[in-house]
């Protein structure tokens, strides 16, 4: 092997496992900076930590590489733990606000898949849009306060541990498994990369786009109301401002996690790489009595470095960068539009 064919493999497996390597940098330093750092209860803690944001972002890394985002996502799980919070806190019934919370996320998923999938607007748009009207909600049906008072049940379940490891855990690490198998074990995983690479060729090979797509948004919304109702039982109460910043948070760590934003590439464990680097940084900021408001500012660091990880990673791949890569909706992709029958559904 010459050594121009190693330095080519060494770049190749920095720009594949770069989030990988950082992490593993993030905790020794951490490590040095505190002594208390890498201990099983602190492990325990960043694992509870980066929950609800782990369910929210293996559902929008599937997304993003289908070839759209959600950036609703925060306000979702704000209205969704308003919701389930009011039915709780009015009727008793813990089953039925886990449903209803549940219920609003499905149907902001339906409502952005509709828009995006089948009226083919633009999911950043729209999903922006989105972003404002469920957070304007959670704010109109509450006044501003803080929805307290819900059933011991429900707080319980924040409380759950399984051999001394929390409840939410387990979910995060079922959806952790469900993001490996459907995109790396089951044919529908071929078609998430397929219609997020190229939408035209894959409708040309049967793949029904618009079904695909839709269907991702549906599940991120349904993934958003969980989220929204995990915190919810966490703090023994839910608030309009519950998931405020949870979409820029859940893109930092697909970004971060090697998925490609203009979509089609991705894998599921660089999505938990990123989401481990987050809760890293995040929880070693406040170990080392860093400002809280400086922990925002270094969290908007990150989410730039990310987009450039996520250039540097096409370009080694694919030798091009997101610059060079031809913009969705242009002209090209207008002509074939009007070329070709609309996709079925």
């Amino acid at each position: 092997m010459t050594t121009t064919e190693l330095a080519r493999r060494v770049q190749f497996a920095l720009a594949r496992n770069g989030t990988l390597v950082g992490l593993v940098i993030l905790i020794v330093f951490f490590n040095f900076a505190n002594e208390h750092f890498l201990t099983l209860a602190n492990a325990r803690n960043v694992g509870e930590a980066v929950s609800a944001l782990g369910v929210v972002s293996i559902p929008l890394a599937l997304l993003v590489i289908c070839g759209a985002v959600d950036l609703s996502v925060g306000s979702i799980a704000s209205f969704a733990g308003i919701i389930g919070a009011l039915i709780m806190r009015d009727t008793g019934s813990t089953v039925g606000g886990i449903a209803a919370g549940l219920g609003v996320g499905l149907a902001a998923g339906v409502i952005n898949g509709i828009l995006v999938s089948y009226l083919r607007l633009n999911s950043i748009v729209v999903t922006l849009g989105a972003l404002s009207v469920w957070g304007g909600l959670a704010l109109y049906v509450t006044g501003g306060r803080t929805v307290a008072g819900l059933p011991d049940a429900f707080i319980d379940l924040g409380l759950i541990r399984v051999g001394g490891i929390p409840l939410e855990i387990f979910i995060l690490a079922a959806a952790i498994i469900y993001g490996v198998l459907v995109l790396e074990r089951l044919p529908y995983g071929r078609r998430l990369k397929a219609v997020g690479g190229n939408q035209r060729v894959a409708f040309l090979m049967g793949v029904p786009v618009q079904r695909v797509q839709f269907l991702m948004f549906v599940q991120v919304g349904i993934a958003s109301g969980l989220a929204g109702l995990m915190l919810a039982s966490k703090l023994a109460a839910a608030t309009p401002i519950t998931g405020q910043g949870l979409e820029i948070n859940a893109l930092t760590v697909v970004l971060l996690g090697g998925v490609a934003f203009a979509g089609g590439i991705g894998r599921i464990s660089g999505v938990v790489a990123g989401l481990f680097f987050v809760g890293v940084l995040r929880n070693g900021l406040v170990v080392t009595d860093t400002s809280q408001f400086l922990q925002q500012v270094l969290i908007g660091v990150t989410l730039i470095a990310a987009v450039a990880i996520d250039d540097t990673f096409r370009q080694t791949l694919f030798g091009t960068s997101g610059a060079a890569r031809k913009p969705r909706g242009g002209r090209r992709r207008r002509r074939d539009r009007g070329r070709s029958s609309k996709p079925p559904d």
